[in-house]
């Protein structure tokens, strides 16, 4: 009977052919298991590895920490999600201004759905609890409030640029540090 080790649950980050992410919001990733098929494949670069293997009967397998992919991927449009318009909003209510976490946010219809509104980028804002009780169904005129920002439909590179302001989590694996810290002022 055979030792088997368990793998962590490990996730790979994935960079567009030019080595930039590609996406950073959310910041793009695989599981490892994707990522190792990919490389498999053929259909991707594995640019950095974790020190960790993974067997089959006749070969073992780096299990990929970064790997890009072999052509340029140009994303045309941001998919219109409740993380997506938080994102944009960078996680602040735009009647208040306050900053909390996904868990603590919901999102408002500018123009409520019961005057016609419609669930789209122009007309939903993030909102926090107490604001979007106060609104209800009433318009902005009606309700008092006024809006921080008018919303929009973002571009891909405007979202990227909004989630690069965001905290990045302590916790990321070293071999993914360059790619993620390009842009930060450079230690003498």
């Amino acid at each position: 009977m055979g030792f088997h080790r368990p793998i962590p649950e490990l996730c790979t980050l994935v960079l567009n052919a030019d080595m930039q992410p590609l996406s950073w919001g959310p910041l793009s990733v695989w599981t490892w298991q994707d990522a190792l098929v990919a490389v498999i494949q053929g259909r991707v670069h594995q640019v950095s590895c974790y020190d960790l293997e993974v067997h089959s009967a006749s070969r073992s397998f780096a299990i990929p920490s970064v790997v890009s992919l072999k052509s340029y991927h140009r994303r045309k449009r941001i998919s219109f999600t409740r993380y997506h318009v938080f994102l944009r909003d960078s996680f602040r209510c735009q009647y208040c201004g306050k900053q909390d976490d996904s868990t603590n946010l919901t999102f408002d219809h500018v123009v409520p759905k019961s005057k016609g509104g419609t669930t789209c980028w122009t007309n939903i804002v993030t909102c926090c609890s107490r604001h979007n009780l106060q609104k209800a169904d009433k318009t902005l005129k009606q309700s008092g409030l006024t809006l921080r920002h008018p919303p929009f439909e973002p571009t891909p590179s405007q979202l990227d640029a909004i989630a690069r302001k965001q905290r990045v989590p302590d916790n990321l694996h070293s071999t993914w540090l360059d790619y993620l810290y390009w842009d930060s002022t450079l230690e003498p």
